[in-house]
């Protein structure tokens, strides 16, 4: 893949280039503030962005992350933070290919890669501690009438997990977890649509919650 990075610290940023090129990706540009990664986008038109939230100012990459989702065709982005951030997430993730990961995640070299791999792809990866603080804040909400176990399926969705992947997570066969999903849509309220994805839209009422 073709990528371009945008981090403020030259050392995370160098590593993070290096990380990436060693796993086969081709890194087009390199930027230390929001709209110096902007720039780059448009110059190179990667595949996919990796973005710190802060870069350098807070919500700097936030901020680059949603003017590069409004462009035709948007570009796929994963943003990179050192504490959780969940309101500004909510934003972008109802379009899809958008990931959010702290940066103590890149440590696991494949879990990073994989979740890059995802956002590329078009889908989504969320922290799973970003997740669970979500699951821990959304008190007294919609999701009330979820059982526990489809509350685990819902936030598993929300990393960005495919169904194969719930159903090894929780031990679960293929058609259980799709009667979960079902379930899940149908006290949700979410509707089969040709204009609406429910899936994304079963994951923004969960991210809603938690950041009421």
């Amino acid at each position: 893949m073709r990528i371009v990075i945008g981090e403020d610290s030259a050392l995370f940023r160098e590593g993070l280039a290096a990380l990436l090129a060693s796993a086969g990706h081709e890194i087009v540009g390199r930027a230390s503030t929001g709209p110096a990664a902007v720039a780059q986008v448009r110059a190179h038109r990667p595949d996919v962005v990796v973005l710190d939230i802060r870069m350098p100012s807070a919500d700097e990459g936030v901020a680059a992350a949603i003017e590069i989702r409004e462009w035709s065709p948007p570009t796929p982005v994963l943003l990179l933070s050192q504490h959780i951030e969940t309101r500004r997430t909510v934003e972008l993730v109802s379009s899809g290919a958008i990931g959010y990961l702290l940066k103590d995640r890149v440590l696991d070299v494949d879990e990073f890669l994989n979740a890059l791999d995802r956002v590329a792809g078009g889908g989504t990866a969320l922290d799973p501690e970003v997740v669970r603080r979500l699951l821990v804040s959304a008190k007294s909400t919609v999701l009330d009438g979820l059982t526990p176990r489809e509350r685990e399926v819902l936030a598993l969705m929300a990393e960005g997990r495919s169904n194969t992947a719930i159903g090894q997570h929780l031990y679960l066969s293929a058609r259980t977890v799709e009667t979960h999903i079902s379930n899940i849509f149908a006290k949700l309220d979410l509707h089969e649509s040709a204009d609406d994805h429910r899936r994304v839209l079963a994951i923004l009422t969960y991210l809603e919650a938690g950041t009421v």
